[in-house]
């Protein structure tokens, strides 16, 4: 399926933006537009705005802009797709039709959620009947109330091989095996049910639909949880449990955790943590990963305290690596030893659990202290291997920028730590021209040439703009790696803005790029003149932009300065509040955050400066 940039024009004229945002969003209408407290960020006054003529929202706090199709994959967690089938559902708008194949799976798909909602009405029932006495017992010992219950959809699963099947028996086997309900051996004997003598609780997707289930044993026997099979509606390594619930909670709380298992989710919830997410029987996927960065930049991960739960950190630390960036990092929460989220509530409540996500630490911090832990370091050898194994990780991140801080970082913090008195002399003498702050050596401010000034007095020049814009067309892979990054830069120049955010749509509707696609589509739109004169060479001073640049070395330096106007922008703003707080009140400490930041800031346009005339 091709959504064309005009079906998607039309899609946003027919939908009142502001009605999207209404139910989660509290609007207050100011002259033609309306306001309100962001939903992505925490504030106390209005910086977030909603023009319903022009169709899009904008945060002049942190600076989230978009439309009616961004808000429901931010905010919801909603895919492209399925955000675009919503709002073209509510627009009286038919979506332009799948090919053959695609359409058949939709269909299967459609299908089978009759079939889980069934067998979840189903459940229901059994629970709340004459064999659901002992599951009722058991929720009532675990200190589940009625009201969680009915909010997480409990049911049971009688100790029986055929009476799901009986009771569904409308849909026939063949639906029901595909749906996990019901297992069939290759020796063609009679399918029975997978679920047995188990409390039940639905697995849903992002809009709420069931998906699958997953079942706790009651009684002793294994395995205790026993989860769905992977079917056409249920991936587990895509699909995080109460993500429908923990979308909308980690809107209001600013946050959103992850913790091993679903009883951990619930007993989170009821006791006011509704912002949680678990995996499902898996370690934390990349997949899972993404649909949490699309809800917040440093989601916080809430291992049980045990050494499996500690291992787990670690490998979520380690999957996260090559996906980091300056709004997408992990946080990580030590759990007392021997304890999960829901011993720490049940002893202490959520003013316990509170406590603990107020001492969370960064990833950085995780994989040093997993590092430095891992083995004895007293000898050359060993302290050797904690070196490469720190450098190693480094590798492993794909942004730049991001990699060499880490790097910095790491062997800042080893250097401390391991350095000889001969270094610990070399170092103090070195100190006098810069500073050591938690093992790591910021150096002198360096000096701030012409061009570099005129980019700081005027934010992202014109030219700057257009080469980022020809970049985009030059670089495909780049923007749709970026393309959210790319969306948010504010372009002065009305005609360079439009083809800007052509592009960004055109990236948003295809799950992949090349050149010659993109080029097939812009010679047929009314960019193509400004695109053909971006592209000239007469038109850039940027390395990556010739047309015969090495390609590898191209992604790589159009990334950085991707990720640099990226970093400028939020020291800017950094930058602006810390200004604010001076005003408020002068002391030496806000003085030097503030120099601080100014330092930063020049680092980084003397950086763009040196990039741009490096012809």
């Amino acid at each position: 399926m091709t959504l064309s940039p005009q079906w998607l024009d039309e899609l946003r004229s027919r939908t009142l933006l502001s009605a999207i945002l209404a139910p989660s969003v509290k609007l207050i209408k100011a002259g033609r537009e309306f306001k309100a407290c962001c939903p992505f960020h925490n504030e106390k006054t209005p910086s977030f705005y909603v023009n319903d003529e022009k169709h899009f929202y904008h945060c002049f706090g942190c600076g989230a802009h978009g439309d009616a199709i961004r808000f429901l994959t931010d905010a919801r967690g909603l895919p492209f797709m399925d955000a675009v089938k919503e709002l073209a559902g509510k627009a009286g708008m038919e979506v332009p039709a799948m090919d053959p194949r695609a359409k058949e799976q939709a269909e299967r798909s459609a299908g089978l959620y009759d079939v889980t909602e069934a067998a979840q009405r189903w459940f229901v029932e059994q629970l709340d009947g004459v064999e659901g006495g002992d599951a009722r017992k058991y929720l009532k010992q675990r200190g589940i109330s009625d009201a969680t219950k009915k909010k997480f959809g409990f049911g049971l699963a009688p100790d029986s091989r055929g009476k799901l099947k009986k009771a569904l028996e409308t849909f026939g086997n063949d639906k029901l095996v595909e749906a996990g309900l019901l297992i069939q051996h290759e020796d063609k004997k009679e399918p029975y049910d997978r679920f047995r003598g188990r409390l039940t609780f639905p697995i849903r997707d992002p809009r709420g639909r069931v998906v699958a289930f997953s079942a706790r044993i009651l009684g002793d026997g294994e395995p205790k949880y026993l989860n769905s099979p992977d079917t056409p509606l249920f991936d587990k390594g895509r699909t995080l449990f109460n993500l429908d619930l923990a979308g909308p909670a980690s809107r209001k709380a600013g946050r959103v955790l992850i913790v091993e298992g679903q009883m951990d989710v619930i007993a989170l919830d009821q006791a006011g943590i509704g912002e949680v997410v678990a995996p499902l029987g898996t370690a934390l996927t990349e997949h899972q990963l993404e649909r949490l960065w699309r809800l917040e930049p440093a989601p916080i991960c809430c291992f049980d305290g045990d050494a499996a739960g500690q291992k787990a950190a670690v490998r979520a630390a380690l999957r996260a690596l090559p996906h980091l960036s300056p709004d997408r990092t992990l946080r990580f929460v030590a759990l007392p030893a021997g304890q999960d989220p829901d011993d720490v509530v049940r002893s202490g409540g959520k003013a316990a659990f509170e406590a603990l996500l107020e001492l969370s630490e960064p990833l950085v911090d995780r994989l040093w202290r997993a590092e430095v832990d891992a083995a004895p370091l007293d000898t050359p050898e060993a302290r050797a291997g904690l070196r490469k194994r720190l450098l190693d990780h480094t590798q492993a991140i794909a942004d730049p920028n991001v990699r060499q801080l880490y790097r910095d970082e790491w062997l800042g913090r080893f250097d401390s730590q391991f350095r000889s008195q001969q270094t610990q002399q070399q170092g103090q003498a070195f100190t006098r021209r810069g500073e050591w702050k938690r093992g790591k050596f910021t150096p002198p401010t360096p000096p701030v040439g012409q061009a570099a000034r005129a980019i700081s007095q005027i934010g992202v020049a014109p030219a700057m703009a257009a080469a980022v814009v020809a970049g985009c067309i030059r670089h495909p892979s780049v923007l749709h790696d970026h393309v959210e990054q790319v969306s948010l830069f504010r372009i002065a120049d009305k005609p360079l803005a439009a083809l800007r955010d052509f592009l960004v749509e055109f990236a948003l509707s295809h799950p992949s790029l090349d050149s010659a696609l993109l080029e097939t589509t812009l010679r047929d739109s009314e960019h193509q003149p400004l695109a053909a004169k971006l592209l000239r060479p007469d038109r850039t001073s940027f390395s990556f932009n010739q047309k015969d640049a090495d390609p590898a070395r191209a992604y790589r330096e159009f990334e950085g300065v991707l990720m640099m106007l990226v970093d400028k922008g939020l020291l800017e703003n950094a930058f602006n509040q810390a200004t604010d707080e001076l005003k408020a009140e002068i002391t030496e400490e806000r003085l030097a955050k503030q120099a601080h930041l100014r330092a930063a800031i020049r680092d980084v346009d003397n950086r763009l400066a040196s990039l741009a005339s490096s012809e």
